[in-house]
């Protein structure tokens, strides 16, 4: 099971104006083929459906602890694209068509479906499916196509990040370029002890080191890129079997800290009245906040 915390992995920019066509390239990050949604969904089915816990338990561990991880990871960028809608519409009388700025954006279907948030879906406004799911029940198989899904999740970092120079999109891409990075050398590593093929070789795939992004860099200098967390205060404990050693690219020491990062505070959206969101006026919260107290 999971435990839920109100924090984001790294506190956000919140923008005074977002960028309605940066959305729409973010949530390419969120629910495309090589996104959040998919990683998540990978590694989660994968950890419910493992063969042999017990006998494989550090590879269990690996693929289990890496699902929680991306919980937090769509739980960012969906964040971020909330963030890039930030002050794109205005309020007003609905004959002067105060959602005009919809009609020409990337995405209409954002200022349509769900009131300027996210979407479950990727930059052409398709929805995430689950055919993107690949769960073979096969451990080697499953391991490699995991690596090569987060090599295809940092390419695509990488072209957004080039895409749109908004701060909070590339806080978030910075960051999750750093947190991937940790993930393809997890997997890498778990790869080369079952089958000895040293596959880290590669890396980094494409030949373009974190360090170079400018938003990314921190995140390194804090070491973020050598270090796996068990996300649970007791479980998970065999990740240490696989996670140790050496960063290949900086000679820096590996090492697992027990349960989670410390987070950040979680952003509060803004009323959007043109929306009708959350369509709850003055009067209704001043009525609902006196039920809320009654008999206490």
């Amino acid at each position: 099971m999971f435990q839920r915390k109100n924090k984001l992995l790294i506190e956000l920019p919140v923008p005074e104006y977002g960028d309605k066509n940066a959305a729409a390239a973010v949530q390419e990050l969120l629910g495309g083929k090589f996104g959040e949604m998919s990683t998540l969904n990978n590694y989660m089915y994968q950890s419910f459906n493992f063969r042999g816990k017990r006998k494989l338990k550090p590879f269990y561990d690996l693929v289990a602890s890496i699902t929680a991880e991306e919980l937090g990871h769509v739980e960012l960028v969906a964040t971020s694209i909330n963030l890039l809608s930030k002050n794109i519409t205005f309020s007003g009388d609905p004959n002067i068509a105060p959602l005009q700025a919809g009609k020409d954006a990337r995405n209409t279907y954002q200022f349509i479906a769900t009131a300027q948030t996210a979407l479950a879906g990727d930059s052409m406004g398709r929805a995430w499916t689950g055919d993107n799911v690949f769960n073979s029940g096969n451990l080697v198989l499953d391991l490699l196509h995991n690596f090569f899904l987060e090599l295809g999740a940092r390419t695509h970092k990488m072209r957004v990040y080039e895409m749109t120079d908004h701060p909070t999109a590339r806080e978030m891409i910075g960051y999750l370029l750093v947190r991937g990075g940790v993930h393809v050398l997890a997997y890498a590593k778990a790869i080369e002890i079952i089958t000895g093929v040293d596959v880290k070789k590669m890396l980094p795939v494409p030949d373009l080191s974190n360090s170079k992004f400018d938003y990314a860099r921190k995140y390194e200098e804090q070491g973020l890129n050598n270090v796996l967390y068990t996300w649970s205060d007791n479980d998970y404990q065999d990740i240490r079997k696989i996670w140790k050693g050496e960063n290949p690219e900086t000679g820096q020491r590996l090492h697992v800290i027990d349960g989670s990062p410390k987070g950040a505070p979680m952003p509060d959206l803004d009323d959007l009245p043109e929306e009708f969101a959350p369509g709850i006026d003055p009067d209704d919260f001043q009525k609902i906040a006196k039920k809320l107290m009654e008999n206490l």
